[in-house]
């Protein structure tokens, strides 16, 4: 079996890597701006791909709403952005927790703002997602699309920077005293779209986000009744009613490790189950080793 990399959390100088955020623009620029969006979305004038994807309403609207979680909230620190590719595709694959996917948001924050090539996140998501009202039309327009190898494998022959979070609903809904240990990672699904197309696997460990809603209770029944992966229940919710769906202000850290290369397998090897296994089980354990050095580095859940 391949031996497992660590995510190296420091360059060679031992310094964090952490990139500084832009100037926010003056109140005038974002007053114009605000305007020609609008003017925009009135009559049409912006475009989306062919999975939904709609650049402009990401851009001007979803991302600046998320910004301010990325960087006041949470404080989230990157690591190892150097490893993800500026131009070509690549399948980054990471560990998920937190009751609600927000890492999957404040990881495409990193990639947008923080990385020099400012690559845009395809998220392959649950069809849950798709078929909740207002959530899933925002789902798409934001970049993601249904967790399939075809459309995996569209996006990274296209050059796209794809997202995986191959513990599902497991690693979202597990209890809190299970927290930073991962489930299990399917079938290798992932791992076959990536030798398909010869495209390099980035393990991603994300630290913080299993903090923000504790969940220590499952209401079954009542997610039975709603038609619900689970219900959880946390030292906030639902006993404060709506403040108890605030999120904690938990410290992230997110490393993006070094890729694992597919390209010399050849296509073929995709129909290898024990190569895919072996590569899985690889993946999977390079993001729990790294888990447990950012842990480490972590000074404090909530400093």
């Amino acid at each position: 079996m391949p031996e497992a990399r660590v995510i190296r959390l420091r360059p060679e100088d031992d310094e964090p890597r952490v990139s500084a955020p832009p100037s926010p623009p003056g109140w005038e620029e974002q007053l114009a701006g605000g305007v020609e969006f609008l003017q925009r979305r009135l009559t049409g004038g912006y475009e989306t791909d062919e999975f939904g994807l709609d650049p402009d309403l990401a851009d001007h609207l979803l991302l600046p709403a998320l910004r301010p979680l990325f960087r006041s909230w949470f404080r989230v620190e990157t690591f190892g952005l150097e490893n993800v590719p500026a131009d070509s595709g690549a399948l980054v694959v990471a560990n998920h927790s937190g009751t609600v996917p927000v890492d999957a948001l404040m990881t495409t924050v990193a990639l947008h703002d923080e990385h020099p090539a400012g690559r845009r996140f395809r998220l392959l998501g649950a069809d849950l997602v798709f078929e909740l009202p207002v959530v899933g039309a925002l789902a798409r327009k934001f970049g993601a699309t249904l967790a399939c190898n075809e459309d995996a494998e569209r996006l990274l022959t296209g050059g796209e920077l794809v997202g995986v979070f191959p513990e599902g609903f497991k690693g979202i809904g597990k209890p809190f005293r299970e927290r930073y240990t991962l489930q299990r990672f399917g079938r290798g699904g992932f791992v076959s779209a990536a030798l398909r197309t010869g495209a390099p696997i980035i393990p991603c460990a994300i630290v913080g986000a299993e903090e923000i809603y504790p969940m220590i209770g499952n209401a079954r029944t009542l997610a039975r009744l709603l038609g619900l992966p689970y219900f959880p229940v946390t030292p906030t919710f639902p006993l404060l009613g709506p403040l108890g769906l605030v999120p904690l202000p938990s410290k992230w850290l997110i490393a993006f490790g070094a890729p694992i290369e597919t390209a010399s397998y050849g296509p073929a090897a995709a129909e290898d189950p024990m190569l895919v296994f072996n590569l899985t089980d690889q993946v999977r354990e390079t993001i729990q080793h790294s888990l447990y050095q950012l842990l480490l580095q972590r000074k404090g859940v909530f400093s």
